[in-house]
């Protein structure tokens, strides 16, 4: 047995239990958010308006919550992972700091958009440098959730969960097939093919959705299927 602390059943079900409330904590955050930054991201004359700069702000604080949740997830993951699935799971830590990295690259977007507001500068430049900065929002959305979260949510979380049988294999097919669907529509976004109100777009970010969502609610409700995962006398 390894030298550090020993995975009981009991101690596996509460880390599985926390690594579902903690995606279900980025569904609480992340869509909220994404809401209440509309004003900022399709108004293109928000920066010479009265603005909505508190609105903007807490959808801010929502992102970092999100953030934490993001890497917080993998933290508890890693120990039920690193046994079986040892490049699997720090793959999986490092895909959640790289989308939580463009997350925050985001969030610095559209608060410097705010700030730039409330400085009160004028000029006609500045419509157009505050639309830099909303592209690079959504831009690093797009790489973020779009191209990372695919990867790693989907089709490595996808295939540890369905290798390790900690949830049932079926629905953990959600994401070894969402994960490759969300990719190819977000490469479709990326080369102008689709775009964010495609029909086909929806389709494409279906799946993922609902696999992230049944993971949250199956190991907050369960603990998962731990027992190829604990250690044994």
């Amino acid at each position: 047995m390894n030298h550090d602390i020993a995975l009981s059943p009991a101690r596996a079900r509460f880390l599985g239990r926390w690594v579902g409330l903690l995606f279900l904590i980025t569904y609480a955050t992340s869509i909220p958010a994404l809401l209440l930054f509309d004003p900022v991201l399709n108004d293109a004359h928000y920066v010479t308006s009265a603005g909505a700069d508190m609105q903007i702000q807490f959808a801010a604080l929502l992102e970092f919550i999100l953030i934490v949740a993001n890497i917080g997830s993998a933290v508890m993951l890693y120990p039920l992972m690193r046994r079986c699935f040892p490049a699997g799971a720090v793959g999986f830590v490092a895909a959640r700091i790289t989308e939580s990295v463009f997350i925050g690259v985001g969030i610095l977007s559209v608060l410097s958009v705010v700030s730039l507001r409330a400085s009160g500068s004028e000029g006609a430049a500045l419509p157009v440098v505050a639309q830099a900065l909303v592209a690079v929002k959504n831009w690093s959305f797009q790489f973020g959730p779009g191209f990372v979260v695919p990867i790693g949510n989907g089709m490595l979380l996808g295939w540890m969960m369905y290798r390790s049988g900690m949830m049932p294999r079926r629905l953990a097919m959600l994401g070894l097939v969402g994960g490759p669907v969300l990719f190819a529509a977000s490469t479709g976004i990326l080369f102008g093919v689709l775009d964010k109100g495609d029909p086909l777009y929806a389709i494409g970010v279906a799946p993922e959705f609902v696999w992230e969502l049944a993971l949250g609610v199956y190991l907050t409700a369960t603990g998962g299927r731990v027992a190829g995962l604990v250690d044994r006398d």
